[in-house]
This record gives C-alpha cells, structure tokens and sequence, in this order.
C-alpha cells in the first residue's frame, strides 16, 4: 500500500470513529429531550394545578389583608407580587394541559433507524452549502420523526434522502484525502457543540427534578404523591386563613 493510501486509510477510520461519536451525541440529546418532556407533563399533571391554586389563595389572602389596610405600601407590593405569581402558576398549568398526549416509548428500533439515518444525512458530512441546507431541513424532519416515535417517518425521510452523493467513489487520493480532512474538522466541531448542549441540558432545573424524582422512584417511594398530598392539606390550611380574614374583616 501507498504511504498516500495508508494516510487515507487512517483518516476515513478517524472520521468513522468521529461520526459515530456524533450520531451517539444526537441520539442522546433527541432522547433526552423526549423524555424530560415526559417528565415535565407528568409533573404538571401531578402538581401543577395545586401550585396554582397555591398561589391563587395566596394573591387572595394578601388581598384581603390589604383591604384591612388599604394605605399599606408593603400590603400593595405583596399583593401586587403575589397576584403575578399566581397569574405565572395558572399559565403554566394551562400550557401543561395543552401540551399533546406523551409520544411513545423510543424503543431500541427507532433507536437504530435513528443513528442508520444521521449516519446517512448528517449536515457536518455536506461539503457544499446547498448539500448542507439540503441535509439540515431533512435532520430537522428527522428529529421530530424521533421525537413522536415515528419509526415510519423516520424511514420515509430516508427513502426521501436516497443514497449520499458524496460516498461516489473513483475520486483521486490526493482528493479524497483533502475531504477527509475538511470532514474530521466539522465532526469535531460537532461534537463539541453537541457536548456542550447536553451539559446545558443537564443543568437545566426541569433536569435535576426529573432526576431526584426518578431516582426516589426507583427506590419504591412515591415523591408526586406525598408532594401533592402536602400540598392538598396546604391548601385547606390557606382557605381556611382567608375565611378567617373574611370574617374578621369590618363589613
């Protein structure tokens, strides 16, 4: 073998090595996304509409308190605060039950159409821009596909892409070799953008929940269960404050 062909030989191994890095990243970015949604909706099943109605009675016991004391400055700004909070709470609670019915579990065949896909359309392996936008507008069907469990579209959007262009061989070495230079550079591009967003997502608030909750699941307990209890007798504690306000108050 040619030292020219050896040189190749070793980076078409390097970009095979990289690109399956990136398509493991994309895989688990797309999961992850799919299941904190899952999460997020069961949560706000769980408790959503007790906090909202948490924050209700609060907005209403510091209105009534300020209409004991309708000169207070402190009595106006609490009220004004919690009547945000509470108008926030019942937003959220509507957009949780607006939200679409959970997709459905991403199993290990929609996994693998999935990698076989990225595999094959992957924007960062284009090397001109109308390849690039051409590859970009299809991911995007793609990771929608995913993220419902449509393993039929999945397999549509590939029948749409066809075979790469660019796996063409007959192409000089000297070549083939520049564009597997130029295709190692934008995987390792890639997958630095794609670690850095998974790390984003971890840190995200909805994240660790997701992964506190889970975690004591796994362990037999029931932590929505004993939150929305908690909260249930909260709120007959606050209903029963207000009354008592109503009732002291001067009529």
């Amino acid at each position: 073998m040619l030292p020219e062909e050896e040189e190749l030989a070793r980076l078409d191994s390097s970009q095979k090595e990289l690109r399956d890095m990136v398509i493991l990243s994309e895989l688990d970015i797309e999961t992850m996304k799919v299941e904190t949604g899952k999460f997020r909706r069961r949560y706000y099943e769980a408790v959503g509409g007790l906090y909202a109605k948490l924050d209700e009675l609060d907005a209403k016991i510091a209105k009534a308190r300020l209409d004991r004391k309708p000169n207070e400055p402190a009595a106006i700004a609490r009220v004004r605060a919690a009547e945000q909070r509470a108008k926030n709470s019942a937003e959220e609670a509507g957009l949780a039950e607006a939200q679409p019915k959970p997709p459905p579990l991403i199993g290990p065949e929609i996994k693998q159409a999935y990698r076989q896909a990225v595999k094959l359309m992957h924007p960062d392996l284009a090397l001109s821009d109308p390849e690039r936008k051409r590859r970009t507008k299809l991911m995007a069907s793609l990771n929608r596909a995913y993220e419902r469990g449509d393993l039929r579209e999945v397999e549509r959007i590939v029948s749409e892409f066809g075979q790469d262009p660019e796996a063409i061989v007959g192409e000089d070495t000297a070549s083939r070799i520049v564009k597997a230079i130029r295709r190692i550079a934008q995987l390792r591009r890639r997958l630095v953008e794609l670690e850095r967003e998974l790390e984003a997502h971890r840190q995200t608030d909805v994240f660790e929940l997701r992964q506190t909750i889970e975690a004591a699941e796994a362990r037999g307990e029931d932590p929505l269960g004993i939150l929305a209890r908690k909260m249930k007798a909260e709120i007959s504690r606050r209903e029963a404050e207000l009354e008592a306000i109503r009732v002291a108050s001067p009529s």
